[in-house]
């Protein structure tokens, strides 16, 4: 069996990003005269994408947009989030050296995600850790996103792997989703940004910290591991 492609989403899972989505966030709500939300509040809003957190956080205060003026607010947060995109967003401890463990056994590295793949690829080059990844796929990567399976499996294909010897590492329920739709045995983590109890989510395994990556993958893809 060939050493497999673990494939990872990136908010919430590789990297802490609610510091930076969050004060982009509340800059913008400002800029329009409308209070700040709290950090704790915002943090659980996160996940779905950038236009749901818009309308959560709009919807916490009592203001309800149309659709093009949500469009509107999605195209001014860009370039504001792009500008501090790794101001304060870190890897979650234990990342990096789960990548170093399953990179020295022969393992690919892939991210797939619903953020756009420019800003997935500036995350990750400011943070020195985009050339670990063989591909780097965001929602307008292909021409569907997460959920559809077929997102995760070209994925897969472009980093050089196969699915049938693939993981995915997720933190929500669209992960889960998509890779049971793939037919790919996949990990949650517990310290990412879902609205759903991660033990309700409904993965392989389910980890509090990265040091029990290799364990889970191990167990997972048994004869790779032997």
């Amino acid at each position: 069996m060939p050493a497999p492609t673990i494939v990872f989403d990136l908010d919430g899972t590789l990297v802490d990003t609610a510091p930076d989505l969050i004060e982009t966030l509340n800059v913008l709500l400002q800029r329009h005269d409308v209070a700040p939300v709290a950090f704790d509040q915002a943090r659980s809003m996160i996940g779905a994408g950038v236009k749901p957190l818009l309308q959560r956080a709009l919807a916490l205060k009592g203001l309800e947009l149309p659709p093009d003026e949500i469009e509107a607010l999605y195209q001014e947060y860009l370039p504001l989030y792009a500008a501090r995109i790794a101001d304060r967003s870190r890897p979650f401890p234990g990342l990096e050296d789960a990548l170093d463990q399953l990179a020295a056994r022969g393992c690919c590295f892939a991210v797939c995600t619903n953020k756009l793949e420019w800003l997935s690829v500036r995350l990750l080059e400011q943070l020195g850790m985009a050339s670990r990844f063989a591909a780097i796929c965001g929602q307008d990567t292909f021409a569907m996103r997460k959920p559809d399976p077929e997102m995760l499996r070209l994925t897969i294909a472009r980093a050089g792997g196969a699915f049938t010897h693939a993981v995915m590492v997720g933190d929500s329920m669209t992960d889960v989703a998509t890779a049971r739709a793939a037919g790919v045995p996949v990990v949650a983590v517990d310290f990412g940004y879902t609205e759903i109890p991660p033990r309700e989510l409904g993965a392989d395994r389910l980890i509090s910290h990265f040091e029990a990556l290799v364990p889970a993958v191990e167990d997972l893809l048994p004869a790779w591991a032997s």
